[in-house]
């Protein structure tokens, strides 16, 4: 059996990883009746004890943060008797929103730390297949620490599968500096991952707001219940719940259903490894879009049945993707329609127009398609070049030791080398094909 780690860096992943495990324990309770340790918990959790019986789990992962808040709230919170103290790594000042703070301050004192801790977690597989890491790309520690983490499990592990979950900010972000550290991590991620699963704040944002509008009967039948996956576990969308929480349970769910053929039995099951060999062609082209459907699932919301070639329809959309680009005029380079629920292998083959239970059934796709750069083009134009013109702000960064002005000129050359590189295909498959037909999307 393979087992797999992940590794949470900063604030925003490690709520991130957090919800996950939250969610993946109670997926395997209910599917585990017996609470005996199998193969299926044992590829993201190892059994703490010798007898045949399940008593307690540790999952197999590294939670890292520059600041105690998020992990002293782990250490009280429901989770607190899964982790062991000596999965984490933190400090108490922060990275004050700056990469250069995180990755060159804090990677180079807590470098020997964090690669004992992955080693030792590394120990703990049998087979270990992959390496998930999950950081956000605004933050100082996300961004700094989190693609120097990256560049060590290059150097560790170079022959295990490395797959990020990466959060990116929105326009209206309010850390000034994100612009900067986005650009600055992008390099890294395009440099060390084998594949990268960008997920927008806006698009976070947007799917909420649909679910809402959901939960307050804007639809037919629609009724958000109070065990909703897509909030925090305390019951539905109240007053209590942070806003970032219902973003962060639409990461975590599609972290669960990613991994879900490693953690359980399939008829089409794949390895996660698989992911980055048929799906990234070309080495640096590795940011894979993804997309979800129905969305309704992630609140429970009691709608009308679907059938299954809408969903199909549905998850090429641009209202079911995680990132904002819009894939309608686009060339996809590879894709995977994955799907979870009681569904047989001949539904598949033909796209059946069979009605499913939307609480049963859920598809996710992952593409590698040109309009991504779509995303990357929006990302640069994040005030970066007027940063850089006033050289606002660079003083905080240049004083770091190890970092200077040349290292900007080379994120930025890398980003820009990485969208010539969607648009030429783009090109290309414009003078090759003019008349060739496109996908047809659903809008």
């Amino acid at each position: 059996m393979t087992q797999s780690v992940i590794v949470q860096v900063g604030q925003c992943g490690n709520q991130v990883g957090c919800r996950f495990w939250d969610l993946a324990l109670r997926e395997h309770a209910h599917v585990n009746k017996k609470g005996q340790y199998d193969e299926a918990l044992s590829s993201f959790f190892r059994n703490c004890t010798s007898g045949a019986l399940l008593t307690y789990l540790h999952p197999q992962a590294v939670l890292i943060d520059m600041e105690e808040g998020v992990v002293n709230g782990i250490l009280q919170g429901a989770l607190r008797e899964v982790f062991d103290s000596a999965q984490f790594l933190t400090d108490v000042s922060g990275s004050g929103n700056n990469w250069a703070v995180g990755n060159l301050t804090y990677g180079s004192a807590y470098k020997e730390l964090i690669v004992d801790k992955l080693r030792k977690a590394a120990e703990h597989c049998d087979c270990l297949q992959c390496f998930f890491l999950i950081h956000s790309m605004g933050g100082g520690t996300g961004s700094g620490l989190g693609t120097r983490v990256l560049s060590l499990l290059e150097e560790e592990f170079p022959d295990v599968c490395r797959i990020v979950t990466a959060m990116y900010p929105s326009a209206e972000d309010d850390v000034i500096t994100s612009p900067y550290n986005s650009v600055l991590a992008m390099r890294e991620l395009t440099e060390h991952a084998d594949c990268v699963l960008p997920v927008e704040n806006q698009s976070l944002v947007n799917i909420v707001n649909k679910i809402s509008l959901m939960s307050h009967g804007t639809k037919p039948g629609s009724v958000l219940r109070k065990d909703s996956a897509v909030t925090s576990g305390q019951g539905s969308l109240s007053p209590t719940e942070k806003p970032f929480d219902a973003m962060n349970n639409i990461v975590a769910n599609l972290l669960l259903n990613i991994t879900s053929s490693a953690r359980f039995e399939g008829s089409l099951n794949m390895d996660l490894n698989e992911i980055a060999m048929n799906l990234v062609p070309f080495p640096r082209l590795h940011y894979l879009v993804p997309s979800l459907t129905p969305l309704y699932t992630l609140a429970d919301v009691n709608i009308p049945t679907r059938r299954l070639d809408q969903m199909f329809s549905d998850a090429f959309s641009k209202d079911h993707q995680l990132i904002q680009a819009d894939p309608k005029h686009s060339l996809y380079l590879a894709c995977a329609l994955m799907v979870r629920g009681n569904v047989q292998v001949s539904d598949l083959r033909f796209a059946s127009p069979t009605p499913t239970d939307p609480k049963m059934t859920s598809t996710f796709l992952l593409s590698n398609n040109t309009p991504i750069q779509q995303s990357f083009m929006t990302l640069r134009s994040f005030n970066i070049f007027l940063l850089l013109s006033f050289q606002a702000h660079l003083h905080h960064y240049l004083h770091v030791d190890g970092m200077d002005q040349s290292i900007f000129s080379e994120s930025l050359s890398s980003l820009n080398a990485l969208i010539d590189e969607y648009h030429h295909l783009d090109a290309t498959k414009a003078r090759l094909l003019p008349d060739a037909p496109r996908l047809s999307i659903a809008r």
